[in-house]
């Protein structure tokens, strides 16, 4: 329960934060955030990750409902059953419930993140939320997972032994 109510949370953020920056920001220009660091950009993407798939919003849209679905799925089974698991599934289904939601009423992804230093892909709260919650589902499941997961009870006895 208090995994949906983290997800709900953070997709209110990421839905929030697309708002303001909607009515506040016109179409393309930038705003300092952070001064030599970030800056807010109101885009519009219609494609996923660095636009790749542009055009393709409904595709994308069903991909992310799919996922959305997996990912509640995962949570509510308790694929994962240390915390650490639990919300990395998490952050991963808000990220991409955030983004089905603008994929599926708005047609377009708003994102508004512009790091400065470097050149980069503009991006979203939902973005940062698919991203740290991939990270952290690879991590916890390549090298945490053995050592935090209460262990299966193997059955006693020899299989061969009971022939």
């Amino acid at each position: 329960m208090i995994y949906a109510m983290i997800a709900a949370a953070l997709v209110a953020v990421d839905q929030i934060v697309k708002y303001l920056v909607m009515t506040n920001i016109a179409f393309g220009d930038h705003v300092p955030f952070i001064p030599c660091i970030l800056e807010l950009t109101y885009v519009e993407n219609t494609g996923a990750a660095f636009s790749i798939f542009s055009g393709h919003t409904w595709v994308l849209a069903l991909v992310s409902l799919v996922m959305s679905a997996v990912l509640a799925l995962a949570l509510w089974k308790g694929l994962f059953k240390h915390p650490f698991g639990k919300l990395a599934l998490t952050l991963l289904l808000a990220g991409a419930v955030g983004n089905l939601i603008d994929r599926a009423f708005r047609g377009f992804v708003v994102d508004m993140f512009n790091v400065l230093f470097m050149r980069f892909a503009v991006f979203n709260v939902a973005d940062i939320c698919v991203v740290v919650g991939g990270v952290a589902a690879g991590i916890y499941y390549l090298f945490l997972m053995d050592k935090l997961e209460p262990k299966k009870e193997e059955p006693h006895g020899d299989a061969e032994a009971d022939c």
